[in-house]
């Protein structure tokens, strides 16, 4: 036998070893040999039917639980088990909080702490009441939206979505008693970062991880965060090719809006609101990186995800009201939407990395110089727009940098250095002085 979640081997006792009855209890519970090295043998033990009354004492008085402690014997070498049950209660050793993860004990903190009670209550963080927030405090035209979203989704009945705003949120589970719940917060409330830190998302464009070119936060309901950062990131940060189909122009992105669309909402449904950290969706010429400040749940990993699972939503009351508003699925089919959307396009691939302190999800896609292609809509840029607006803006300042341009007129560091490029080779602009600190001098 060896060491595993549910079994741990001590030599001899300490009192310490409380600690890990109480991270067994908090978690599927478990065993706890001791007498046994680290390889599961037996080494015996000395005043053990002194142990035999000590350890149930000790873990009734300090954890306030009851275990079994059993004297057991191999060839003659006597050992012991104490066997821990899990609670349906949180269990403290003074104040402390241990969980155990793995073949760890961990102690509980912070946000991490703040999930483990809600869950031992049978609670989630969306869903705990919020004090001095009225109804007057949402924004109507906000609720409105989402009633044309429900209505179209038909997933609510139109009687349901005629009641007043009080009995829609009611009838969402958005309320508790004469409280509104933190999901309706995000949901409904136009400033909904005085109640919940973070509650933002952080776009940036870079040329590699040190080198930030310019970035974007936007605010607002939850509603409104997905609709403009999806504008953000199609106007702005992807770069679309352009072809025609006969007369109809047809815009391609590297990634595909649908799989776009969906990371970006599995993000704002499963994000972990309590860590107090902004969703960070990072842009480079090859990819785009979404950051997610969230957990899996209890026992599963990334391969979970990839396959058939349930859908067990970090935030219920948030994915309840996006479901009804027909943005997302009840069926935990997310992934498979964004790797169908993907495969379809045949232009992207993704990946998904769990980290301790959040969850990944990269798109990978043809770009930089290894796949540079010249477009109807870069040569439209070139030739008519972007010259002039790169002129007047460094007649304007003469020690912008092109990255600034690009950000002023809203279009791809690449485009502004190939437009840069061709005006220096017509005479029209020149740049004098070091890469740092230099001037741009207009010839024309």
């Amino acid at each position: 036998m060896k060491e595993s979640q549910n079994t741990e081997f001590k030599t001899s006792w300490r009192d310490e070893y409380l600690k890990w009855i109480c991270g067994y209890a908090n978690a599927d519970g478990g065993i706890l040999y001791i007498g046994k090295d680290d390889n599961g043998n037996v080494v015996g033990l000395t005043h053990i039917k002194k142990l035999l009354e000590d350890i149930p004492n000790k873990v009734r008085d300090i954890l306030g639980i009851m275990v079994d402690v059993n004297l057991k014997s191999d060839e003659g070498e006597e050992y012991l088990e104490v066997v821990v049950d899990p609670y349906p209660y949180p269990v403290s050793f003074k104040g402390e909080y241990h969980y155990r993860s793995g073949s760890t004990k961990q102690e509980l903190k912070g946000a991490a702490l703040d999930r483990f009670l809600l869950r031992k209550q049978g609670r989630h963080w969306d869903g705990v009441p919020v004090p001095y927030v009225r109804l007057a405090d949402f924004d109507k035209k906000i609720i409105g939206k989402f009633r044309e979203k429900a209505l179209l989704s038909k997933r609510l009945s139109e009687e349901i979505l005629n009641e007043s705003d009080d009995s829609l949120l009611d009838k969402l589970h958005l309320t508790e008693k004469n409280y509104f719940k933190r999901a309706t917060v995000l949901l409904f409330h136009p400033d909904p970062e005085k109640y919940v830190t973070g509650a933002f998302i952080k776009v940036g464009y870079f040329k590699n991880d040190a080198d930030l070119v310019f970035h974007d936060e936007i605010h607002g309901d939850m509603f409104t965060l997905v609709d403009k950062t999806m504008e953000l990131l199609l106007a702005k940060y992807l770069r679309g090719e352009i072809s025609y189909r006969r007369i109809q122009r047809i815009e391609t992105y590297p990634v595909p809006e649908a799989a776009l669309r969906e990371a970006l909402l599995n993000a704002v449904a499963h994000k972990d609101y309590g860590s107090a950290v902004p969703i960070q969706i990072s842009v480079y010429d090859n990819k785009i990186m979404f950051w997610n400040p969230g957990t899996l749940p209890d026992g599963w990993t990334v391969k979970t995800l990839t396959e058939k699972h349930s859908s067990q939503p970090h935030n219920p009351d948030i994915a309840n009201a996006l479901f009804r508003a027909g943005m997302i699925e009840a069926w935990g089919r997310g992934i498979e939407k964004i790797s169908q959307a993907c495969l379809e396009s045949g232009s992207s691939r993704f990946e998904i990395q769990h980290e301790p302190n959040g969850l990944w999800l990269i798109f990978f896609f043809p770009g930089g110089k290894s796949s540079d292609k010249t477009t109807v809509e870069t040569t439209v840029e070139t030739t008519v727009e972007t010259p002039d607006a790169i002129i007047r803006l460094m007649a304007e300042k003469p020690d912008i940098t092109l990255a600034e341009i690009a950000a002023h007129i809203e279009k791809s560091v690449r485009t502004v250095e190939r437009a840069a490029a061709k005006l220096k080779k017509e005479g029209k602009i020149t740049f004098k002085g070091p890469k740092k600190g230099g001037r741009w001098e207009i010839l024309v």
